[in-house]
């Protein structure tokens, strides 16, 4: 049905490219049963952590966690977030290169996802920045001489904490956050990518 709204067009663009079906599946093929198939929710898990312990972390300010046990426990899960996320993140980017997950017009699927793992090393750069302690210092200090280096050091101040933390906090996270929502979208609208030796069909009594 024709509409002359812009509001009824993009639903109606969106309905065409995303349909409810597909964003939200209630089944999958028999291949994703595979532990590979995993990384990529654990990914999110743990990016939904961090996110939440940053939170957290931002309520006392930046000087909180190295004065209270509370705020040493919160800083703690946030980095192990931290680390959990590149764990998992790495594991699923090279499990899906060694499966060309490029494979089946997914090619934007597969940028996305570089796209975010980039963005995602750049956020713990900034993190390290802001540890307000003597690491943060001498990193800031390596970095304020990189970007100088390159001519950006007037935009780029690693030595100012303001602007380091409101980089990592509000700037970088929401880069990050539209990048994988864009990659989850990609996966809901494109599918899973089966294995190279799949041959299409669906065992039988199995999820598709």
């Amino acid at each position: 049905m024709s509409t002359s709204s812009w509001t009824g067009r993009v639903r109606a663009a969106t309905l065409e490219k995303m349909k409810p079906e597909d964003l939200l599946p209630e089944e999958q093929p028999a291949y994703v049963a595979s532990w590979i198939y995993i990384f990529g929710v654990l990914t999110l898990a743990a990016l939904f952590m961090l996110i939440f312990s940053g939170l957290v972390l931002t309520v006392e300010g930046p000087a909180w966690w190295h004065t209270s046990t509370i705020g040493h426990y919160w800083n703690s899960v946030h980095l192990w977030s931290v680390e959990l996320f590149f764990i998992f993140m790495v594991v699923h980017l090279w499990g899906k290169f060694w499966m060309a997950a490029w494979r089946g017009k997914r090619t934007a699927t597969w940028i996305t996802g570089v796209l975010a793992f980039g963005t995602s090393i750049i956020t713990a750069f900034t993190g390290y920045v802001i540890q307000t302690n003597f690491d943060s210092q001498w990193i800031s200090t390596q970095a304020k001489d990189g970007f100088n280096a390159m001519g950006i050091g007037a935009y780029f101040n690693a030595l100012n904490t303001g602007q380091a933390i409101l980089i990592h906090v509000a700037l970088l996270p929401l880069v990050v956050g539209v990048i994988v929502l864009w990659h989850v979208l990609l996966v809901r609208r494109k599918g899973v990518v089966p294995p190279i030796d799949n041959d299409g069909t669906i065992a039988r009594g199995a999820k598709k």
